[in-house]
Protein backbone atom coordinates (compact mmCIF):
# COMPACT_ATOMS: atom_id res chain seq x y z
CA UNK A 1 0.00 0.00 0.00
CA UNK A 2 2.90 2.05 0.35
CA UNK A 3 3.68 2.39 -3.29
CA UNK A 4 0.54 3.18 -5.55
CA UNK A 5 -2.63 4.11 -4.91
CA UNK A 6 -5.50 1.77 -4.16
CA UNK A 7 -8.66 1.04 -3.43
CA UNK A 8 -10.05 2.60 -0.45
CA UNK A 9 -12.89 -0.66 -0.37
CA UNK A 10 -10.42 -3.48 -1.19
CA UNK A 11 -7.44 -2.21 -0.97
CA UNK A 12 -6.56 -3.89 -4.85
CA UNK A 13 -4.74 -2.02 -7.45
CA UNK A 14 -6.75 0.76 -9.29
CA UNK A 15 -6.81 1.58 -13.20
CA UNK A 16 -5.46 5.76 -13.37
CA UNK A 17 -7.88 7.78 -15.35
CA UNK A 18 -7.26 7.61 -19.27
CA UNK A 19 -8.76 7.91 -23.00
CA UNK A 20 -12.29 5.76 -21.44
CA UNK A 21 -12.40 7.32 -18.01
CA UNK A 22 -12.26 10.31 -16.43
CA UNK A 23 -12.49 8.49 -12.96
CA UNK A 24 -9.83 5.97 -11.13
CA UNK A 25 -11.53 2.76 -11.47
CA UNK A 26 -11.18 -0.66 -9.27
CA UNK A 27 -11.68 -3.87 -11.11
CA UNK A 28 -14.17 -5.01 -8.41
CA UNK A 29 -15.99 -1.95 -7.14
CA UNK A 30 -16.05 0.33 -10.26
CA UNK A 31 -15.37 3.85 -10.06
CA UNK A 32 -13.72 4.40 -6.92
CA UNK A 33 -11.24 7.93 -4.69
CA UNK A 34 -8.09 6.44 -4.95
CA UNK A 35 -6.57 5.79 -1.47
CA UNK A 36 -3.11 7.18 -1.33
CA UNK A 37 0.41 5.29 -0.32
CA UNK A 38 0.51 5.70 3.82
CA UNK A 39 3.36 7.07 5.02
CA UNK A 40 5.23 7.36 8.49
CA UNK A 41 3.63 10.02 10.76
CA UNK A 42 5.24 13.49 10.99
CA UNK A 43 3.66 17.14 11.38
CA UNK A 44 4.77 17.46 7.63
CA UNK A 45 3.33 14.57 6.44
CA UNK A 46 -0.16 15.46 8.75
CA UNK A 47 0.11 18.56 7.06
CA UNK A 48 0.15 17.51 3.68
CA UNK A 49 -3.31 15.31 4.64
CA UNK A 50 -4.63 18.49 5.89
CA UNK A 51 -3.84 21.07 2.76
CA UNK A 52 -5.63 17.99 0.67
CA UNK A 53 -8.58 16.99 2.96
CA UNK A 54 -11.90 18.32 1.75
CA UNK A 55 -13.31 16.62 4.78
CA UNK A 56 -12.56 17.15 8.24
CA UNK A 57 -9.07 15.42 9.60
CA UNK A 58 -10.26 14.71 13.03
CA UNK A 59 -8.14 14.04 16.14
CA UNK A 60 -8.52 14.42 19.99
CA UNK A 61 -6.83 17.62 20.98
CA UNK A 62 -5.54 17.65 22.92
CA UNK A 63 -4.13 14.34 22.71
CA UNK A 64 -4.60 13.18 26.38
CA UNK A 65 -1.44 12.31 28.46
CA UNK A 66 0.97 10.00 26.88
CA UNK A 67 -1.20 9.81 23.99
CA UNK A 68 1.13 9.96 20.71
CA UNK A 69 -0.27 11.02 16.80
CA UNK A 70 0.67 7.09 14.51
CA UNK A 71 -0.33 7.57 11.21
CA UNK A 72 -2.46 9.44 8.86
CA UNK A 73 -4.22 7.56 5.14
CA UNK A 74 -6.65 9.52 2.72
CA UNK A 75 -8.59 8.57 -0.48
CA UNK A 76 -8.84 10.91 -3.50
CA UNK A 77 -6.54 12.31 -6.11
CA UNK A 78 -4.56 15.71 -6.38
CA UNK A 79 -7.61 16.85 -8.59
CA UNK A 80 -10.52 16.34 -6.42
CA UNK A 81 -8.44 16.33 -3.01
CA UNK A 82 -9.08 14.24 -0.26
CA UNK A 83 -12.24 12.82 -0.05
CA UNK A 84 -11.76 10.77 3.36
CA UNK A 85 -9.29 10.93 5.91
CA UNK A 86 -8.08 8.29 8.62
CA UNK A 87 -6.17 9.59 11.50
CA UNK A 88 -4.58 6.97 14.13
CA UNK A 89 -3.43 7.94 17.49
CA UNK A 90 -2.27 5.56 20.75
CA UNK A 91 -2.01 5.91 24.13
CA UNK A 92 -2.88 4.57 27.61
CA UNK A 93 -6.77 3.03 27.45
CA UNK A 94 -9.20 3.57 29.73
CA UNK A 95 -9.02 -0.30 31.36
CA UNK A 96 -4.86 -0.40 31.24
CA UNK A 97 -2.70 -1.11 28.59
CA UNK A 98 -2.68 0.01 25.09
CA UNK A 99 -5.47 1.67 23.13
CA UNK A 100 -5.59 2.70 19.66
CA UNK A 101 -7.82 4.86 17.79
CA UNK A 102 -8.59 5.22 14.36
CA UNK A 103 -10.85 8.26 13.33
CA UNK A 104 -12.18 8.53 9.74
CA UNK A 105 -14.52 11.55 8.27
CA UNK A 106 -15.71 10.47 4.82
CA UNK A 107 -18.09 11.97 2.36
CA UNK A 108 -20.96 9.00 1.04
CA UNK A 109 -19.78 6.10 -0.30
CA UNK A 110 -16.29 5.71 0.20
CA UNK A 111 -15.85 2.63 2.34
CA UNK A 112 -12.83 3.69 3.97
CA UNK A 113 -14.42 3.83 7.13
CA UNK A 114 -16.47 0.22 6.86
CA UNK A 115 -12.81 -1.14 5.51
CA UNK A 116 -10.99 0.08 8.99
CA UNK A 117 -14.28 -1.03 10.57
CA UNK A 118 -13.63 -5.03 8.84
CA UNK A 119 -17.11 -4.69 7.28
CA UNK A 120 -18.14 -4.99 3.80
CA UNK A 121 -20.15 -1.55 3.92
CA UNK A 122 -19.75 0.91 2.62
CA UNK A 123 -21.99 3.20 4.98
CA UNK A 124 -22.98 2.75 8.06
CA UNK A 125 -26.81 2.70 8.59
CA UNK A 126 -29.93 0.44 9.30
CA UNK A 127 -29.04 -2.65 10.06
CA UNK A 128 -25.16 -1.67 11.28
CA UNK A 129 -26.06 0.64 13.35
CA UNK A 130 -28.12 4.45 13.44
CA UNK A 131 -31.52 2.63 15.31
CA UNK A 132 -32.55 3.63 17.92
CA UNK A 133 -30.68 5.36 21.15
CA UNK A 134 -26.93 7.05 20.61
CA UNK A 135 -24.81 4.83 22.45
CA UNK A 136 -21.75 7.34 22.76
CA UNK A 137 -20.82 11.14 22.45
CA UNK A 138 -18.17 12.88 21.29
CA UNK A 139 -17.88 16.86 20.64
CA UNK A 140 -16.96 17.28 17.32
CA UNK A 141 -15.54 20.85 16.06
CA UNK A 142 -17.87 22.28 19.23
CA UNK A 143 -21.10 20.47 18.31
CA UNK A 144 -22.29 17.25 20.43
CA UNK A 145 -22.67 14.30 17.77
CA UNK A 146 -24.28 10.86 18.60
CA UNK A 147 -22.65 7.57 17.70
CA UNK A 148 -23.75 4.87 17.60
CA UNK A 149 -22.33 1.17 18.11
CA UNK A 150 -21.93 -0.81 14.45
CA UNK A 151 -22.79 -4.55 14.67
CA UNK A 152 -21.04 -7.32 13.12
CA UNK A 153 -17.08 -5.98 13.29
CA UNK A 154 -14.90 -8.29 13.74
CA UNK A 155 -14.94 -8.82 17.79
CA UNK A 156 -10.46 -7.44 18.01
CA UNK A 157 -12.28 -3.68 17.99
CA UNK A 158 -14.81 -1.32 18.89
CA UNK A 159 -16.68 0.19 16.10
CA UNK A 160 -19.03 3.25 16.20
CA UNK A 161 -19.99 5.54 13.61
CA UNK A 162 -22.39 8.88 13.12
CA UNK A 163 -22.82 12.08 11.09
CA UNK A 164 -20.51 15.23 11.77
CA UNK A 165 -20.50 18.25 9.67
CA UNK A 166 -22.76 16.23 7.27
CA UNK A 167 -20.53 13.74 6.58
CA UNK A 168 -19.76 10.14 7.91
CA UNK A 169 -17.52 10.11 11.11
CA UNK A 170 -16.49 6.40 12.25
CA UNK A 171 -14.35 5.52 15.35
CA UNK A 172 -12.59 2.42 15.70
CA UNK A 173 -10.73 1.44 18.91
CA UNK A 174 -8.31 -1.63 19.37
CA UNK A 175 -8.80 -3.48 21.39
CA UNK A 176 -12.55 -3.99 22.15
CA UNK A 177 -12.39 -3.60 25.79
CA UNK A 178 -11.06 -0.04 25.36
CA UNK A 179 -14.24 1.14 23.76
CA UNK A 180 -15.21 2.83 26.99
CA UNK A 181 -13.59 5.62 25.93
CA UNK A 182 -15.83 6.47 23.31
CA UNK A 183 -18.15 6.92 26.38
CA UNK A 184 -15.99 9.81 27.84
CA UNK A 185 -17.69 12.51 26.27
CA UNK A 186 -14.24 12.56 23.78
CA UNK A 187 -13.57 16.26 21.89
CA UNK A 188 -12.10 15.93 18.26
CA UNK A 189 -11.40 19.12 16.51
CA UNK A 190 -10.80 19.52 13.06
CA UNK A 191 -6.91 19.69 12.39
CA UNK A 192 -7.84 21.94 9.10
CA UNK A 193 -8.92 24.64 11.93
CA UNK A 194 -5.87 23.91 14.15
CA UNK A 195 -3.58 26.17 12.27
CA UNK A 196 0.11 26.48 13.47
CA UNK A 197 -1.06 24.27 17.04
CA UNK A 198 -0.78 21.10 14.02
CA UNK A 199 3.04 21.66 14.63
CA UNK A 200 2.93 20.54 18.24
CA UNK A 201 1.29 17.01 17.38
CA UNK A 202 3.37 14.59 19.14
CA UNK A 203 4.15 11.88 16.89
CA UNK A 204 5.09 8.39 17.42
CA UNK A 205 5.76 5.25 15.12
CA UNK A 206 3.39 4.49 12.25
CA UNK A 207 0.43 1.72 13.21
CA UNK A 208 0.14 -1.13 11.19
CA UNK A 209 -3.43 -0.52 11.60
CA UNK A 210 -3.31 1.77 8.69
CA UNK A 211 -1.52 -0.61 6.63
CA UNK A 212 -3.03 -4.09 6.77
CA UNK A 213 -7.04 -3.44 7.53
CA UNK A 214 -8.91 -6.72 6.87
Amino acid sequence: MRGEPSCPKCGGRVRAPGLFSDAWQCPVHGQVHPMQPVIPPGVESLGVAVDRAKVPVWMPWPLPVGWLFTGVASAGDDRGGGRATAVACSGPGPLGGLCELLLVAEELGVGLGARYAGLDGPDPGPGLCLEGAPDAKVLAAGHPTPLWHVRGAPQDRAVFAGEACGLWLWAVVWPERSGLLMYDDLVLTDLRDAGAEVDLVPCGALTPRLLTPP
